[in-house]
């Protein structure tokens, strides 16, 4: 069979490492903040850098007094590492599956404010996985649903746990649990003293509330309240945004119950029906292995009762 491309030199565990040095000085910005990284001399990584450009025939950065940029043949070099990198680990992980061993890395991705969530006990099932899968290095990110979404996507996070339905037809997703969400002000909010229903509920129409940037939960939509407020993507940011005073948000009940009980936040309108916000755990069609099966098992476990399937 003929060679594809015949003057371009075979990948070799050499070319690899030399790809590694090469991202990782990218990374970094520069040889001299890669060094820490890579445990590497500055003259080493500089040596490798010119080694790489020698076997590939071009050159991939500038690098010197006027600092640290790529070529146009570095971007895209440096553009293919990932999917590279992804596509070695995940044949390393099918040739360990095949001998009988979970092992290499699975990365899950989670939104914050979980972890008070007594319906959502995730420690118990990291605490399964890991006894059933001892050899895989598991990664775990709390990022915003949009990135998650969008990491499960290309292939960086093997599973994830969002509020958000995934619409995407390469993703398969199971409903595992909902989490209210009340109304929450903050004890400089002017209308943190108030008790009247009525007064309050004239009040949102003129109270600014922050808008969250997935569209799960309630923001601006809510139709009592029409002033936009701060954009956020996370419970943690909202919260500070609530507890300065200046805002009204959505926060799951058990997340905002650490400052209701110092008297730094309250609901308000407890007697009007709290919102329920679904959880959804997600995994690519694309990039699947027995490790994400035996991982999505372990937290269904813990997590789905009464779930539901959904296919897109």
């Amino acid at each position: 069979m003929t060679a594809r491309h015949s003057n371009v030199p075979n990948l070799t565990d050499f070319d690899l490492k030399l790809l590694r040095v090469f991202h990782a000085v990218v990374q970094a910005q520069g040889l001299a903040p890669a060094q820490q990284v890579l445990g590497l001399s500055l003259s080493t990584i500089s040596i490798q850098l010119k080694q790489l450009e020698e076997r590939l025939g071009f050159s991939l950065c500038e690098r010197g007094r006027k600092g640290f940029s790529l070529t146009r043949e570095g971007e895209r070099i440096h553009e293919s590492l990932n999917p590279l990198f992804s596509s070695i680990t995940d044949f390393r992980d099918v040739v360990a599956e095949l001998r009988g061993n979970l092992s290499g890395d699975l990365h899950f991705g989670v939104v914050d404010a979980l972890a008070t969530n007594q319906s959502a006990p995730l420690p118990k099932g990291f605490q399964n996985f890991t006894e059933q899968a001892p050899g895989v290095h598991l990664h775990v990110d709390i990022s915003s649903p949009e990135e998650l979404l969008q990491g499960l996507i290309d292939g960086r996070y093997h599973c994830i746990l969002t509020p958000v339905e995934p619409t995407h037809d390469s993703i398969d997703s199971v409903t595992v649990f909902t989490e209210r969400q009340r109304l929450y002000c903050g004890s400089d909010h002017p209308l943190f003293n108030e008790t009247d229903a009525d007064r309050i509920l004239e009040a949102l129409k003129h109270t600014t509330l922050t808008d969250k940037s997935y569209a799960s939960l309630p923001s601006i939509d809510d139709p009592r309240v029409t002033d936009q407020g701060p954009t956020v993507s996370h419970m943690e940011s909202n919260a500070l945004l609530i507890l300065s005073g200046r805002y009204l948000g959505y926060l799951p009940q058990h997340y905002a119950d650490y400052w209701v009980d110092k008297g730094l936040m309250k609901a308000l309108l407890p007697d009007v029906p709290d919102h329920e916000s679904q959880f959804y755990l997600c995994t690519s069609k694309h990039h699947t292995s027995r490790s994400t099966d035996v991982f999505v098992n372990c937290l269904m476990g813990v997590l789905g009762s009464g779930a539901e399937t959904s296919t897109h």
